[in-house]
């Protein structure tokens, strides 16, 4: 296991009716700006729930965070905060607007310059951050529970992250009956999320870290198991939209990727095809996965053949034979959660690739990877193979 620290200091209030909690867990003197997406929180009656929790404090709510959030919007936000004097900001959404809400808690104190920076320099140059709560409606990302975000330059065709220790939320609410209207759509996308943020910490090589490895895989059969259920089920389920929430959240908390190497390559691949044709984020990672598996199945050899027979049962053939089918194994989850792994099911041919590799190479995406490896080549023949 390799050496780490870990620190969460987020706190969760996980279950239904939690969001009355908001009248303590936010300051009493708080003055609040909500930040909400469309207008679904409105629609569902959320916005509403949250507003009552507030009780007397003076709140605001800013609306219009896309799901891929953009720089530009953000901005507006912070221009707001500041001509208006909020001190507390609460995401209301999914990871999207908590993802917004982080850059916009980094950049309204922001003193050097233009706050893209920030995504620059992936956080390095973060010094101070607004206090900030979620509740989320959406489970996929599990920005409710760690320091990170990605964000959208639209004029820049850029989508870059950022982490920074000044950006963990102050708590989170996780009511998971606020999925309950969610559409197909969206809780197949959190499933894939929650899956491929969990591989992208467990399928790099051994460390003897038998303890995350044993998580991932609870995380990952977990997914397994309600992700089809949820497509199926006539009227939500609360457990499994529970056990969903909750896998989405703990898969990109810190503890899985502790002490052990990590990959992300697949997300850094991804980031581009959403800034270049807007498509779903977990969409990207289901067309990019099973593509660079097959292309570093040398490299990932050994944490292939473990996943393949802890996840999948599979522990006949030769090794080739069985990573081949590891690999077809992922692949037929995606489709059976209703996401195309293939860019021509998105309307993306080959004349596409030479144009997203040069869009890794802008954003300095030239070695991914746990190994460092994937180059630029590398990269095209990932997306050649992903056609």
């Amino acid at each position: 296991m390799l050496n780490f620290d870990y620190h969460n200091p987020t706190r969760i209030a996980f279950g239904q009716g939690r969001i009355a909690d908001l009248a303590t867990l936010v300051p009493a003197q708080a003055k609040v700006l909500i930040l909400v997406g469309g207008a679904s929180a409105e629609k569902t009656g959320t916005l509403a729930e949250v507003r009552t929790a507030l009780g007397a404090r003076t709140h605001a709510t800013f609306s219009g965070i896309e799901p891929n959030p953009s720089y530009e919007t953000a901005m507006q936000a912070v221009a707001q905060i500041r001509r208006e004097g909020f001190d507390f900001l609460l995401a209301v959404g999914g990871g999207s607007v908590i993802d917004a809400v982080k850059f916009i808690a980094a950049a309204v104190p922001f003193a050097d310059g233009d706050p893209w920076a920030i995504l620059e320099k992936h956080g390095r140059n973060v010094a101070s951050a607004l206090p900030f709560g979620t509740v989320l409606t959406l489970p996929a990302t599990g920005s409710e529970m760690n320091n990170g975000a990605v964000i959208t330059h639209r004029a820049k065709a850029a989508k870059l992250a950022f982490s920074s220790a000044h950006c963990f939320p102050v708590f989170s609410v996780l009511d998971p009956t606020k999925t309950y209207t969610l559409p197909p759509q969206q809780l197949a996308n959190g499933v894939v999320d929650a899956f491929v943020h969990t591989v992208e910490q467990y399928l790099t090589y051994p460390v003897n870290a038998l303890v995350q490895d044993r998580f991932a895989e609870g995380l990952l059969h977990t997914l397994i198991e309600v992700g089809p259920r949820l497509l199926a089920a006539p009227e939500p389920v609360y457990d499994d939209r529970a056990n969903l929430v909750w896998a989405a959240t703990t898969a990109l908390n810190g503890f899985v990727g502790a002490g052990v190497p990590q990959d992300w390559a697949t997300h850094m691949i991804g980031h581009e095809l959403t800034a270049t044709f807007h498509i779903d984020h977990a969409r990207t990672l289901a067309v990019v996965l099973p593509a660079l598996l097959n292309e570093r199945r040398a490299a990932k050899r050994e944490k292939l053949l473990q996943y393949g027979q802890r996840i999948w049962g599979i522990s006949s053939g030769t090794e080739d034979e069985r990573i081949d089918a590891a690999i077809e194994r992922t692949r037929d989850f995606f489709e059976r959660m209703g996401i195309a792994t293939r860019l021509s099911a998105y309307g993306v041919g080959a004349d596409a690739i030479d144009g997203l590799v040069a869009q890794l190479q802008a954003h300095g995406m030239t070695r991914l990877g746990e190994q460092r490896e994937i180059t630029p080549e590398v990269s095209r023949r990932i997306l050649q193979a992903a056609l």
